[in-house]
Formats: C-alpha cells, sequence, structure tokens
C-alpha cells in the first residue's frame, strides 16, 4: 500500500472498546487527531486533511462511536464522556503512536478537551473549534438546560428536546437531507435567521426544531454532493447513536465530579466564529482562559464566521491549525 503521504485519505477500520472505529488518514508526521461534532463525520475535516498532511503532519479523523462506520453500541449509556475519551486513546495506540495532539469541533471540542484532561499522558496539546473549554462542574446539566426554555416553558432548548429516545429522531427520520440541510444553514453565517427571528436552537411547545430552520438554500460552504454524504451516512446509520451524546450529559457530570474546575494545562488553542452561538453564550468561558486555559496559544473569532467554523472558513482554519502545529514543542 502507498504510504498516506505520498496519496490521498486512506480509510482504516481500528480496533475501539466498542468494536471499531472508522478514520481517514493522510500524511505523516506527528500525530493530529480530529474529532467531529454533531451532526458531522469524519467529513467534516475533509479540507484539513490535505492542509496538514502538506504541513508535514499525519493528520487523523475518526467518526465518532456512533457516526460513519464506527460501532454504534445499543446502549444509550455507551456514548459517556468516559468511553469516547477511551476511543480516543485507543486510536492513538492502535496507530502505534506514543502521544498526539487532539482537535475537536463542537461536541469534538468538548471529547477533545476531556481526553486531554484525562490522558495528559497521550495527548500532548489540544484545540479546540467553536466551543470552549468549561471545566466539569456546576449546576447539573438537565436542570441548567431546562431553565433555558424561560418562564412557562412556552419553548424548549434543543439539548433538552434531544433528550427523550426517538423524539427528535421521530422529527428527523422521515426527512433526513432536509433536516440537516436546514439544520446547517441555520448556524451558517451566511445563511442563519437574522436578529431578531425565532431562534433555531428552540423547540415551540407541540413544535419540531425545524420549524426555525430557514429553508430554500445552502450555506456557500455546502455543495448539493457535500450534502449528499452526510446524508448518506445518517439515513444508513440513523441518529440515535448521533443523539445519545446529548442523552449522557448527565452521566459526564457525575463521572467527572474528581474534576470540576480543573484546568487544561497542555499547549492549546481556541479558535471560533463571531456569529455562533457556542462563541457568544459562553463568552464567560472565553474571558476565564488565563484561568482554565494556561497554556494558550490564541484565541481566534473569525468575523461574520457561524458554527462550522472548519468548512466555513477552510482556508482560515488551516493557517490558525498549522501555524500553531508549528509552534509545539516536539
Amino acid at each position: 500500500m502507498p504510504h498516506p503521504s505520498t496519496t490521498g485519505p486512506v480509510h482504516r477500520l481500528v480496533p475501539a472498546p466498542a468494536g471499531r472505529i472508522h478514520l481517514v488518514e493522510q500524511g505523516s508526521g506527528p500525530l493530529v487527531l480530529l474529532v467531529h461534532g454533531f451532526p458531522e463525520t469524519w467529513y467534516s475535516w475533509r479540507r484539513q486533511l490535505p492542509a496538514l498532511a502538506a504541513a508535514g503532519f499525519r493528520a487523523v479523523a475518526l467518526d465518532v462511536r456512533g457516526y460513519g462506520r464506527s460501532s454504534r453500541p445499543a446502549a444509550a449509556d455507551a456514548y459517556r464522556m468516559t468511553e469516547l475519551v477511551a476511543d480516543s486513546a485507543a486510536v492513538v495506540e492502535a496507530l502505534g503512536e506514543r502521544s498526539a495532539v487532539i482537535v475537536g469541533h463542537d461536541w469534538g471540542a468538548t471529547i477533545a478537551a476531556t481526553s486531554a484532561l484525562l490522558r495528559p499522558d497521550l495527548f500532548r496539546a489540544v484545540g479546540l473549534l467553536s466551543v470552549p473549554y468549561t471545566p466539569p462542574g456546576g449546576p447539573k446539566p438537565s436542570e441548567a438546560f431546562a431553565a433555558l426554555g424561560g418562564p412557562g416553558a412556552e419553548q424548549e432548548f434543543y439539548v433538552s428536546y434531544f433528550q427523550e429516545p426517538g423524539r427528535a429522531e421521530a422529527e428527523i427520520e422521515p426527512d433526513v437531507r432536509g433536516w440537516l440541510a436546514g439544520f446547517y444553514a441555520a448556524l451558517s453565517g451566511d445563511t442563519m435567521p437574522p436578529p431578531g427571528a425565532p431562534d433555531p436552537h428552540f423547540v415551540t411547545a407541540g413544535g419540531r426544531l425545524r420549524d426555525r430552520f430557514p429553508a430554500g438554500r445552502l450555506p456557500s460552504w455546502l455543495t448539493e454532493e457535500d450534502l449528499d454524504v452526510y446524508a448518506g451516512e445518517f439515513e444508513r446509520t440513523g441518529l440515535t447513536g448521533a443523539l445519545n451524546r446529548y442523552r449522557n450529559m448527565d452521566r459526564d457530570w457525575a463521572d467527572l465530579a474528581a474534576h470540576h474546575g480543573a484546568a487544561l494545562t497542555q499547549p492549546s488553542l481556541f479558535a471560533g466564529g463571531t456569529l455562533d452561538a457556542s462563541t457568544t453564550w459562553l463568552s464567560d468561558a472565553i474571558e476565564a482562559f488565563p484561568v482554565t486555559l494556561p497554556g494558550l496559544s490564541a484565541t481566534r473569532l473569525l468575523d461574520g464566521c457561524g458554527h462550522w467554523i472548519q468548512q466555513e472558513r477552510p482556508e482560515e482554519t488551516n493557517r490558525i491549525l498549522t501555524d500553531w502545529l508549528a509552534g509545539l514543542p516536539a
């Protein structure tokens, strides 16, 4: 087989605690593990793999447990954060490496941060895209998210909406492709609803999440062919594995009790979009970085960018990542 540094991306299946993890690798050099969020797959890193490979790194994008060609355990609690950290570690081991830089987007950012927190022996640096680091702890997540609906519960926060098994699936399954297109558009800088419009992060009582999605056009970063790739995977796998990540937030809170308030001490990076709710709502977390991320190299906020930063702004994201990676201690 040709070496991945001389070819395009190479697909592999490697052993992991739940069975297998599917990954795509390109390049040779220090290992950089790329972890996607919801509702994505390894494909969300398609623009980063060749750029990182060209910069002298072994770039590896995985399908998180429950997604794509990776194993999809039936039990909901198989998607708790400690299990996903075990998957991250298993990938490093399966690739024959002793350490890695881990970079995540959305839920992948939280997986990356927790992997670095629990396995500092393996993860020597951590890059976070879109979702800033917040140390474990604080109020119980289910209670905190329930309170976001506001008085009278006229609307429900999407994280709470996702909690009940089967509920969101019943909305999504009849039209997976259309739902994904709307969800991606709702959080993209160029297609998100204007200020003052109903917030697509909330569900009206008795309604559906997609009722607030923009309709009729794709964001500029998403081609019909790209959408086909995502839709094809989720039509095949269903959404339950992906949604089960949200259904473990209280378990994570309990599992990580010993780490409440813990800082991440490894070299770190944060990049987000100025129009992304994950960045604006969590501005206090970004302000706390001097305490929570003492090894932070830089915080980069891209003007006019929404949630899907590495797809909306691939060239800028690649430059941010490669510059940061090049400056890390060996």
